[in-house]
């Protein structure tokens, strides 16, 4: 199961009291005040796991409470301090602050860590409290409290390019084609129901992460079909695969219009998202007529189209080796140059 989004409430660990005590031991007649401080209460922490890749840890569990300091003891010692509460979270979590919207942290790299609440400090206990005039002190304190507060997480999967489309244009027989993912592939639409992550394994150890969206469709912006949501994953994206189905059957959207269509949800979603690179691609060259809706295609649109076919794998090696040099160029150049033409692809 994948979940993006996640509430859970979270409270650091109060410190333990302080102790009353006085020494009292055969041969030490002049005894006096030794009770010790109350330990650390523990702080939650979000720590970014890169082992995980979704937010399902909190689908079960929405309530984390870190544990409390232990109490003082006499012979002034303290008390033990409570183990951190480490809560995990995948690469790309983004963290709110629910009750007031505010964005906390976004956490992205391995192993980083933000202290979200801290632990209560220990009480003094009455040992604290001697003083040349009052050396018999009887009182000692309790532990600060643990604070709560209740978060938002959302997750943004963290990928180098996107792939979108309308539903059944082929995504996710190219995403399997390219990479070890395994994705659900049928001949009806919204066989992708969740973001897919794959690695594009290139030679000479090369490679980069590619994220297959499901398929949007006219209005998706309004909640039709799977709805947007699903966009926030390729927004960190640098470059995005437009894959268009060149040859598809009677009654559904011709190539033109399905281009048309999921650049005017992408516009609406975010000028950002809309803005960013994009390889224009032609997917189902095996079929009949391909050639001839490719060329149209690129005459419409006035630019060029990479044509290739995710079943038969024709055109796929010259697609990832361009895909590879555009990501190095978005480094310094957000513009992305002319693509192979279909003769030297196909």
């Amino acid at each position: 199961m994948f979940i993006d989004e996640a509430d859970i409430l979270v409270q650091s660990g109060a410190g333990g009291p302080g102790c009353v005590s006085f020494r009292r031991e055969k041969y030490l007649p002049k005894g006096g005040p030794d009770g010790g401080d109350g330990g650390l209460g523990g702080s939650v922490i979000l720590s970014v796991d890169p082992q995980m890749n979704t937010l399902m840890l909190f689908a079960g569990k929405s309530v984390w409470i870190a544990d409390n300091g232990r109490p003082g003891e006499g012979s002034n010692r303290a008390g033990r301090d409570a183990e951190d509460l480490i809560i995990p979270v995948p690469p790309g979590t983004l963290i709110y602050d629910r009750e007031h919207g505010l964005l906390i942290k976004e956490l992205l790299e391995p192993n980083e860590q933000v202290i979200l609440l801290p632990g209560g400090r220990g009480g003094r206990g009455n040992a604290y409290f001697v003083s040349p005039t009052h050396q018999t002190p009887r009182h000692s304190q309790r532990g600060e409290p643990g604070q709560q507060r209740l978060l938002h997480l959302e997750l943004k999967l963290i990928a180098d390019v996107g792939l979108v489309g309308l539903p059944n244009a082929g995504k996710s027989t190219l995403l399997s084609r390219t990479t070890k993912a395994k994705p659900k592939i049928a001949d009806y639409p919204f066989t992708t129901l969740a973001p897919q992550l794959g690695i594009v394994y290139l030679s000479n150890l090369r490679s980069f992460t590619l994220a297959d969206i499901p398929g949007l469709i006219a209005g998706a912006h309004e909640g039709v079909g799977l709805g947007d949501a699903f966009l926030r994953h390729i927004e960190r994206t640098r470059l995005i695969i437009h894959l268009v189905d060149i040859a598809p059957l009677e009654g559904l959207p011709q190539p033109l219009e399905a281009y048309q269509t999921i650049r005017t949800e992408l516009r609406k979603y975010s000028p950002n998202l809309a803005d960013k690179p994009e390889i224009i691609v032609a997917n189902k060259m095996d079929l009949t007529a391909a050639d001839e809706q490719l060329e149209q295609l690129r005459q419409q649109l006035s630019t060029p189209v990479i044509p290739i076919s995710a079943v038969t794998g024709q055109g796929l090696d010259t697609l990832v080796e361009y895909v590879w040099s555009q990501l190095q160029l978005t480094a310094s150049n957000p513009q992305i140059t002319t693509p192979p033409h279909a003769s030297e692809t196909l």
